[in-house]
């Protein structure tokens, strides 16, 4: 696997084109390029080391990233130096550009009293107080971050506008990342983020593969399915309903909403639901989305009704009454279900900008449903949904979600939070808002359905194998007969 001091080479450093333009336009003496120096995950945190990297480099900028995705440092137009003292400089100031992941762009203007910074063998130190001494010494990674031993006490040297520490660095000094950034007059070449997840080219042409590989979707022969069945199961509100309105939009030429969806407490699907995706001309697709109700911390389903669904017993169009699980009693359960009932596939559906604050209840009941699905060899993919709303340059252009480093960064989050490989988790945008069909967001879709069914097939595969083995089996039995 790559190491994050590769990773860092190969980008020059973590801060980003937005995140420059906002210092440049601080340090307001127009153009500046920013070539990274130091860096404490590829070059070690060592008091020694930065003074040997950053010394006598002219004006730099200092970057901390901590663990709760608040970013914040110092600016100054003086060159570090390990001789003691402090020195002055009437245009550095301290800055925070994200506070716990949000956008959070505040100046903190230096004071002019004569100590802008400190030119000891400690890491960057800024103002008398210090306002902001990151490190001395040597500084071991443990566990996910460095535990800095400096300290943060803005309001000495440099005004504090009001904000408290707390309000800037979370109340800690622990840092995932720590970057020195020479900044240097000129027109820096922008130089677009590199995808973390490859694609063929997004146009019409891509558009239309993608529709013609979903409609050439066909069960395998001889297992006796005539449509695949795909589950999703997600949280209320997590966007079951509005993937299968996306997908069956797509397929119609126009927005639908076949699938009751929006926004409540309480699920608003109540039944298990088997869709056809129909095309314009009324054909319907060899697969079925299969809506069922959301999952809640005190009711909704459970391992039980799970388990039914998995095998095919859940009659189509059942509702699901909370008051009164489905059991072999229940009017219309279906005893001996053929391949055809049963589900070919499982699809997890997470809204993406709720992942930190789902409910424990809630993943203990899908880890508890992945159980089942894994004792059974059904295969599951994760559908990360609203990736708009992580990140502006997806809200703005959809075609950007595998170059967005936020995007990027809850797809890792949502793997480790269910177990699965970051292949399986698929970030989606649904049609919500919008009033006509778009190509950016149609491909996405498309690319997700198919990996999906991808999974489908290579489950169908492994059926026909256990097959094939069984009818040996048989043969056997029926020869020594």
């Amino acid at each position: 696997m790559e190491s994050n001091a590769t990773r860092l080479r190969k980008m020059g450093g973590r801060l980003t084109n937005k995140d420059m333009d906002q210092l440049e336009q601080w340090i307001g003496t127009g153009p500046k390029s920013f070539t990274l120096l130091y860096a404490i995950t590829r070059d070690g945190c060592n008091a020694t080391t930065f003074h040997q990297k950053c010394d006598n480099q002219g004006a730099t900028v200092t970057v901390l990233y901590n663990p709760h995705g608040s970013v914040y440092g110092g600016y100054t137009s003086e060159s570090w130096a390990n001789n003691g003292g402090y020195r002055d400089d009437a245009d550095a100031f301290l800055y925070q550009l994200y506070y716990s992941k949000n956008p959070q762009c505040t100046k903190f203007p230096y004071n002019y009293d004569g100590n802008a910074t400190y030119t000891a063998g400690f890491g960057p130190t800024f103002g008398s107080n210090h306002d902001l001494e990151t490190f001395q010494g040597t500084i071991k990674k443990t566990q996910h971050f460095f535990a800095l031993n400096g300290y943060m006490s803005i309001g000495g040297s440099y005004d504090s506008q009001g904000i408290s520490v707390n309000q800037i660095n979370n109340g800690t000094m622990n840092v995932t990342e720590l970057e020195v950034y020479r900044v240097a007059d000129g027109q820096r070449r922008i130089v677009p983020n590199k995808p973390w997840r490859k694609t063929k080219r997004w146009n019409k042409r891509f558009l239309h593969e993608l529709t013609e590989d979903i409609v050439s979707f066909k069960p395998i022969p001889n297992l006796d399915v005539t449509e695949a069945r795909i589950l999703m199961i997600g949280p209320v509100g997590a966007g079951k309903s509005s993937f299968y309105n996306t997908i069956n939009s797509i397929f119609r030429g126009r927005i639908t909403q076949r699938a009751n969806s929006g926004s409540a407490e309480q699920s608003l699907t109540t039944a298990y639901t088997p869709y056809f995706v129909r095309e314009r001309s009324g054909a319907n697709q060899n697969f079925l989305l299969c809506d069922t109700r959301g999952l809640e911390e005190a009711q909704g389903l459970d391992v039980l009704e799970c388990n039914y669904l998995l095998e095919g017993n859940v009659p189509e169009y059942y509702q699901f009454n909370p008051a009164s699980p489905i059991s072999e009693d229940t009017d219309g359960f279906v005893r001996n279900p053929t391949p055809n009932d049963k589900v070919h596939c499982v699809v997890f559906v997470m809204d993406s900008t709720t992942l930190e604050v789902l409910p424990t209840k809630i993943i203990q009941k899908m880890k508890s449903f992945q159980s089942l699905m894994n004792q059974k060899g059904i295969p599951q993919a994760l559908l990360l949904t609203k990736i708009d709303k992580l990140c502006k340059d997806v809200q703005n252009d959809v075609s950007q979600v595998f170059r967005s480093k936020t995007v990027e960064e809850h797809v890792e989050k949502a793997s480790q939070l269910l177990g699965l490989p970051r292949g399986n988790v698929l970030p989606v945008k649904n049609y919500e808002n919008e009033m006509q069909l778009e190509d950016t967001i149609s491909i996405l879709a498309l690319l997700t359905l198919r990996q999906i069914l991808y999974f489908t097939q290579d489950y169908m595969e492994n059926m026909m194998d256990k097959m094939a083995v069984v009818r040996r089996k048989m043969e056997k039995v029926n020869v020594k007969n």
